[in-house]
């Protein structure tokens, strides 16, 4: 090419890319753009929603119709069911099994669960006169559930049938119904369930009996598990957060999915024990005789006004022993030791959290409750008596907090001489109150020690109340569900605060009231005229966590409140007739009289201020000298 064939392809070369630049669509034109195509996209989706509908609708009619034989309905189902199509006629019915804790209804549909009533417990809600209305609670209910699994067939759409899409014949006998989807020839699809007499647990088993004969021979099934779970607690937010799908490796330690966003475990590859579909205080547990080869958990959520709380799904892959598959149903509480006697980790449903505050909550704050609920049968006196029995534990701890507070009350008559010296320079008072606490052996951090301690505690008990089911809907006072927040009263505004709600929570006030109180009383010898905004930031927290524990469970609230008081008079008593004030006065002096390290952190900490006192000094004086 030459010097004018080269310049003409870049001249045409630039033209393009202006009149690309020029010409290109604006923002909004872009935007129009996209909306027209998302509407088109929509209007076509629709149609062929609507079309899929009419065709169901049409079929539905067609193998409803009562003018029609079944073999003329089966002819008509037979492409797409093959062998199975006499089993595809519409025909559902409804089976009913139960024992001493829940009743199990099962339907022809599917051979599936269509809902289980747990006898012993209440779902609760609040109706619009804001009154209490309990109600049966039931677990696996909704419409919208599927338990189902393929088998291939020759001849069927696809080559495979999905159990959800048979109908089968029911038989019980006794606390045993065995479902069963014939395709002729002595080949048919058996699913079992058999109640435990009184426990939570329903034994499954599946049988593909000469399924070979019609579509090979099956090694697996793969089951596709969805369920929707109903909001059935009061408090909303806390049952959104434990509310989560957990799963068990085999040889490992059970895991979970998000409990508070939309998540998708795939554990391909790995062999599974057990999924959990776990609320808050109940669970619908699938078990493996054996181990599932491979399993994929989802978890979708809903919108608030929703009448479901969450979707979950779980694919699971469980392998066959010759035609046959073996697996256990526990669909019940989370009870701890109920969960624990399966001998599989299911316990670890019960959302007590992990690491350290799991372990002080399962083996620690959980048998001591138990302990004390044998004897004492109002669960409000029990947790008087668990906070009465951590002060106890934790008194030591204590001591020493107050015993460091009242050393540095006795050095306060000293302290407020310092400011009488240094009215106008706080960084001298300081430093020179520093120096005294070190010249008498008293370390201003003494007292925050033994709290930092009792925190594990603290944020294990954070998640024991709401995750006990031992709590739920156990009354005490005026709270009648100790698992979720007290309502003393309703705002007359009848809508909600931004993060306090429309209720007004008796047992956070309490315990606000007195966190004042005690906080008054035990920092009344503390001098903060260093630092006065922490004198009213101690006073302001407690109001400002107000609107933060409105919505705490009562039972954590009530425990706090107990705490409170019991802080409270420990601080009295020991303050004022276990410290010996004198004592205190001659531990001062006589750590005074003995002679000091040097090098230590508290000299290095005041040479540290030394030297910054010392620099702020210099740049105050060269500041002055460049105004003159």
């Amino acid at each position: 090419m030459d010097k004018n064939n080269i310049t003409g392809l870049i001249l045409i070369f630039m033209i393009v890319m202006a009149w690309s630049y020029f010409t290109k669509p604006s923002q909004a034109e872009m935007a129009e753009i996209e909306r027209r195509e998302d509407s088109l996209s929509n209007v076509a989706a629709q149609e062929a929603r609507m079309a899929r509908e009419q065709d169901v609708v049409k079929e539905d009619a067609f193998l409803k119709d009562a003018s029609l034989t079944d073999s003329m309905k089966q002819i008509r189902l037979s492409g797409k069911f093959g062998a199975f199509s006499s089993s595809a006629i519409p025909n559902n019915k409804t089976y009913t099994l139960e024992n001493e804790v829940f009743s199990v209804t099962f339907e022809s549909e599917g051979g599936s669960i269509k809902e289980v009533l747990l006898k012993n417990f209440k779902k609760m809600t609040i109706d619009t006169n804001r009154v209490e209305v309990y109600s049966p609670l039931k677990l696996l209910e909704d419409d919208k559930n599927k338990f189902q699994f393929d088998v291939n067939v020759a001849g069927a759409a696809g080559g495979k049938v999905n159990t959800g899409d048979l109908y089968f014949n029911g038989a019980v006998n006794g606390n045993t119904i065995t479902f069963r989807a014939r395709a002729g020839d002595g080949t048919y699809i058996e699913q079992k369930y058999t109640l435990s007499e009184d426990d939570y647990t329903i034994d499954y088993d599946v049988d593909l009996v000469g399924m070979e004969a019609i579509g090979g021979r099956p090694d697996k099934l793969n089951i596709n598990w969805v369920n929707h779970l109903d909001r059935i607690e009061h408090n909303t937010g806390y049952e959104v957060n434990y509310t989560t799908i957990y799963f068990k490796e085999m040889d490992e330690d059970p895991d979970n999915c998000s409990c508070t966003g939309e998540d998708d475990e795939d554990a391909d590859g790995k062999r599974l024990k057990w999924v959990s579909h776990s609320n808050q205080f109940f669970n619908s547990t699938l078990i493996a005789d054996n181990a599932f080869d491979r399993g994929d958990m989802k978890i979708e959520l809903r919108e608030e006004g929703d009448e479901d709380l969450k979707k979950f799904t779980s694919n699971l892959t469980v392998p066959l022993s010759g035609t046959k598959a073996s697996m256990k149903f526990y669909i019940g509480p989370n009870e701890f030791n109920r969960l624990a006697s399966y001998g599989v980790d299911l316990e670890d449903v019960v959302p007590y959290g992990r690491s350290i505050f799991g372990t002080i909550n399962r083996w620690i704050i959980r048998p001591v409750f138990n302990f004390l609920s044998k004897y004492i049968g109002s669960a409000g006196i029990v947790i008087l008596l668990l906070t009465f029995l951590v002060k106890l534990v934790l008194y030591p701890l204590t001591y020493k907090m107050l015993h460091s507070q009242s050393k540095m009350g006795a050095l306060k008559p000293r302290l407020a001489k310092l400011k009488e010296k240094n009215p106008d320079d706080a960084q001298a008072v300081q430093m020179e109150t520093m120096k005294i606490y070190r010249e008498f052996g008293v370390n201003p951090l003494g007292g925050c020690f033994p709290i930092a301690l009792q925190m594990p505690i603290w944020f294990a008990l954070y998640r024991f109340f709401p995750a006990s089911i031992e709590f739920r809907q156990k009354s005490f006072l005026w709270a009648t569900d100790l698992s979720s927040y007290d309502i003393f009263t309703y705002l007359p505004f009848g809508w909600d605060i931004p993060f306090y709600g429309a209720h007004v929570s008796l047992f956070t006030i309490l315990w606000a009231v007195t966190t004042v109180i005690y906080t008054f009383y035990n920092t009344k010898h503390m001098d903060m005229s260093v630092n006065p905004m922490m004198k009213y930031m101690q006073y302001f927290m407690p109001v400002m966590f107000l609107f933060f524990f409105n919505n705490f469970a009562s039972g954590l609230s009530c425990y706090l409140f107990f705490s409170n008081l019991m802080n409270i008079t420990q601080t009295i008593v020991t303050k004022e007739y276990i410290i010996d004030k004198k004592k205190i006065l001659a531990e001062l002096e006589n750590y005074k009289k003995k002679p000091k390290k040097k090098g230590g952190f508290g000299d290095r900490f005041a040479d540290a201020m030394k030297a910054a006192q010392d620099a702020q000094a210099a740049k105050e004086k060269n500041g002055g000298k460049k105004k003159k």
